[in-house]
């Protein structure tokens, strides 16, 4: 008799038992669902908001893109009789509902919570005691994002996302250059020689001024190149990566892991950004994974709000490839008061260019249910 059917001879005693008596794991059945839409009063930011209930007691909170009341009537059939121990199955079962990722942090959350361990213990990390994090600047010209600069570098940032100079028409070239040149001199002077920069291109460029600016900033040092084009084109984006050496990041808006899959296997990518909002905590977990073992670190996109942010920390510390986190600084003060009023102001704190992790159960976040009354829409 060969090995392969003995050694299913031998098994299915075990798996007739297993089939008998499957193993009973504790209820943490989804007894409610709330959610809200919320936007920051003066950028306009918006994200939506999800609150998982439970038979113990306990409760779940997420963000994701965001949401309607039709899209929210149909989470609450599709979580009818779900279990937040099922957390991966409902990832699965939920692709492609835009508050797929809220579910999927706010189980983690209720998990978290009923094993009295941080998040990031849950899932086997840590693996750091501290999360290097940097904040994109914004403003309609120079003095707004040196403004922008100033303001988050008071408030412990140490590196910073500079924005290419829009365009004045379809590959610019030479007068692009400048401009970028001019803009990063001055962001550079401004942030310190402790400080690190990076080039954020948006995705608007064209492959050829995304090269030309790619050249022009090696000698800059900066961390990465952020969206430098539209990545429609792999044929493109390799040609790109070959020819310089400025690191190249992509993954805004990409909803399969495939897609890095595939930029993996061109070469044409050195940092993968996958949306919290769109995958999920465990959706990016696989996504590293693929991206470890193509020698490749991660630095997951988060442009929602502070939740958002707490949950990145969390996945930030289970990653053994993890490089940078995004942690939203806005330009506005009344926009950087609602973010704080939310969680109590916990979840965004960085210290020296370092956000802190969390000891406390589940994302260790209290959210303000009045600040969500100011802020937020809730949706029946």
């Amino acid at each position: 008799m060969s090995a392969i059917p003995l050694r299913r001879l031998r098994l299915q005693p075990l798996m007739a038992q297993a089939a008998v008596s499957p193993p009973q794991s504790p209820s943490l059945a989804i007894t409610g669902v709330e959610a809200w839409n919320i936007r920051q009063p003066v950028g306009g930011r918006a994200w939506g908001l999800v609150r998982l209930a439970t038979s113990e007691g306990l409760e779940g909170w997420g963000e994701s893109k965001p949401l309607s009341r039709e899209t929210v009537a149909t989470l609450r059939t599709a979580l009818k009789g779900a279990n937040a121990h099922s957390y991966e199955a409902l990832r699965v079962k939920l692709k492609g509902h835009p508050a797929c990722a809220g579910v999927n942090a706010a189980a983690l959350d209720i998990l978290g919570k009923a094993a009295k361990v941080p998040v990031y213990q849950f899932l086997g990390g840590p693996t750091r005691n501290k999360v290097r994090a940097y904040t994109s600047l914004h403003g309609a010209n120079d003095d707004a994002i040196l403004e922008n600069l100033r303001d988050a570098k008071a408030a412990g940032h140490r590196a910073f996302a500079v924005p290419v100079p829009t365009p004045p028409f379809r590959n610019s070239g030479k007068a692009l250059v400048l401009a970028a040149q001019r803009r990063m001199d001055t962001m550079r002077q401004a942030a310190g020689d402790g400080a690190d920069l990076i080039l954020n291109g948006s995705g608007r460029l064209t492959p050829g001024d995304a090269a030309i600016l790619a050249e022009a900033f090696e000698r800059y040092h900066v961390l990465f190149f952020d969206e430098p084009c539209a990545n429609a084109s792999l044929g493109a984006l390799r040609k790109i990566s070959a020819e310089n050496v400025t690191p190249l990041a992509f993954g805004a808006g990409a909803a399969e892991a495939s897609h890095f899959q595939d930029l993996l296997r061109e070469d044409a990518v050195d940092l993968c950004r996958p949306e919290l909002a769109i995958h999920g905590i465990s959706g990016i977990r696989k996504i590293a994974v693929i991206a470890e073992v193509n020698y490749v670190a991660v630095a997951p996109r988060n442009n929602e709000g502070p939740i958002g942010t707490a949950a990145c920390l969390h996945l930030a510390a289970s990653l053994p490839n993890f490089f940078i986190q995004h942690i939203p600084f806005p330009n506005a003060r009344q926009d950087r008061e609602m973010r704080t009023a939310i969680t109590g102001g916990n979840a965004e704190v960085v210290q020296d260019g370092y956000a802190p992790l969390n000891t406390q159960p589940g994302l260790g976040i209290r959210v303000n249910r009045d600040a969500l009354q100011t802020y937020g829409e809730a949706l029946a």
